[in-house]
């Protein structure tokens, strides 16, 4: 955002819950920060030198291991006040920007759903849709390790996806094809076995069950 004539970081932990909704809409923030950073190292050292690098204690709070924990940080990006005017940004699309925070995202990079191209990935020209689906994995799928486990055999083909929702514990074969909308609920305690080549096509899977090769 621009404040004071100059640009500064607003992250979301910086913003009063009440206005959270405010924060997230694209009506009133129509740009947010991709976490890449350009700095002339001659700048930065004058700002070192003369202690006016300015990057605010964020209170972050967190939930470690089922216990509530304030997390004090510094974001990096926050520097960008102490250039005043010198500092300026870059705005590029949607397309430019492929973050990995969640293992939902992750799940789309390791996809068929981008090749690379000179070493940039980009969107499969095989994808008949221009945009990328919806993914929503559960808890089950939150960490890496347990990601990995679940996905052992490699992650499914999704290339004909719209919309995927798993919740509860889901383990994918080798092979696995999603298509179309696909939403999957192992009950507490069961799990959702999918053998290695099947094919899943609009479907709603609920309960715990191994499920019939290619369905």
């Amino acid at each position: 955002i621009r404040y004071r004539n100059s640009l500064k970081l607003f992250e979301i932990a910086q913003c009063p819950a009440a206005k959270v909704n405010e924060f997230k809409s694209v009506t009133k923030f129509k740009v947010f920060n991709t976490n890449n950073l350009w700095v002339k190292l001659s700048a930065l050292q004058d700002r070192l030198r003369t202690n006016s690098l300015r990057m605010e204690i964020i209170a972050n709070p967190k939930l470690v291991r089922s216990t509530k924990v304030m997390q004090l940080e510094r974001a990096s990006g926050a520097a960008i006040q102490s250039f005043g005017a010198a500092a300026s940004a870059v705005d590029v699309p949607r397309s430019r920007f492929l973050p990995i925070k969640t293992c939902s995202e992750l799940l789309l990079l390791q996809s068929q759903l981008f090749v690379l191209d000179h070493g940039v990935p980009v969107l499969n020209p095989a994808r008949i849709f221009p945009s990328l689906p919806t993914v929503k994995l559960g808890v089950f799928f939150a960490k890496v390790p347990d990601y990995n486990t679940r996905f052992r055999n490699g992650v499914p083909d999704i290339l004909e996806l719209d919309h995927l929702t798993i919740s509860g514990d889901v383990r994918f074969g080798a092979g696995v094809v999603l298509k179309g909308s696909v939403i999957l609920v192992a009950n507490n305690g069961d799990y959702i076995d999918i053998p290695p080549r099947s094919v899943l096509e609009n479907v709603v899977v609920t309960g715990g069950l191994r499920i019939s090769d290619h369905v």
